[in-house]
């Protein structure tokens, strides 16, 4: 019989489609995770990754992901429901960055402090598979996800700014256009991040290329670095309060697509515990239209 545990030792390795990274974030040594793996793979009769080369999830291995991450699921799921009966509930919350729901969460926990709240930082994609299979409640994506099998609401739209060195060249600007900005060294966040995607997919329309120096994905890193003069960068209105601190100006982009919808989302046929619904709650209710200072 398959081990619960060799069950998301695999769901690691399928993720992360190396086995030494995986073994480091399992905490396992690297040959255990190998033979955790082929006796696996013997014991359902179907290698589950292709080896020509690096390890690659084959389509067999994509298939049982897709159950193993049900299954769990559903197990998570029941015990989550033994706890809530006793009388401690709990929720399970992802996004992409936390920083514009850090106040929402902090008065989520003020009023339900019993709560135990799960944040996971994850992307697009990992999050609407996360969902699907119970793994997580509730998310909130800044850019869209496959939306099949899950409901929504959205919470916000606000304006991309960019923000420059107090001493750039396009510092004393009210609007720059995409074209402006050509040439321009960027300091943004890594592939599949809403605010890389809206770079790449500005410049592509212009048929432009952006000159990035630096990617990462730590926000407050990205201001620090722009304001210590090595690049600019996007910023979403709702983040701009915070750069009063910060030796750095905003301006207007002057395109009706640089902007951010950010999105609640949860599974449609799954079943969110009466802490899960609170914080839906909450997100949805608290005010994001007068909390974001808007550009426009």
């Amino acid at each position: 019989m398959v081990e619960l545990n060799s069950l998301r030792q695999f769901l690691v390795v399928a993720r992360l489609e190396h086995l030494s990274r995986a073994a480091d974030e399992l905490r396992v040594a690297q040959p255990s995770l190998s033979r955790t793996i082929a006796r696996l793979e013997g014991e359902l009769g179907v290698p589950l990754f292709d080896r020509g080369g690096r390890l690659r999830l084959n389509a067999a291995g994509a298939l049982f992901r897709e159950h193993v991450e049900r299954s769990l699921g559903e197990l998570d799921a029941g015990r989550r429901a033994l706890v809530e009966a006793s009388g401690v509930g709990s929720v399970r919350l992802a996004a992409e960055t936390f920083l514009a729901l850090t106040e929402v969460l902090a008065e989520y926990k003020r009023a339900h402090p019993s709560v135990e709240v799960e944040l996971q930082q994850m992307s697009a994609e990992e999050m609407a598979r996360k969902l699907r299979a119970q793994d997580i409640d509730l998310c909130v994506a800044s850019q869209p996800i496959p939306t099949e099998g899950l409901e929504s609401a959205q919470l916000l739209d606000e304006a991309v700014g960019v923000i420059t060195p107090l001493d750039h060249p396009l510092a004393g600007r009210a609007l720059v256009s995409v074209e402006d900005l050509a040439d321009q060294p960027f300091v943004t966040a890594r592939k599949g991040h809403w605010q890389r995607r809206l770079l790449d997919r500005l410049f592509a329309e212009k048929g432009l290329t952006p000159r990035i120096v630096c990617e990462g994905d730590e926000a407050v890193a990205i201001q620090e670095l722009i304001r210590a003069g090595l690049g600019i960068g996007f910023n979403p209105a709702f983040a701009r309060h915070a750069l009063a601190s910060y030796p750095v100006t905003w301006i207007d982009v002057d395109h009706p697509g640089c902007r951010r919808t950010l999105t609640l989302h949860w599974g449609a046929e799954s079943h969110l515990s009466p802490a899960a619904r609170l914080m839906r709650t909450a997100i949805t209710g608290w005010g994001w239209d007068t909390a974001s200072p808007s550009s426009d």
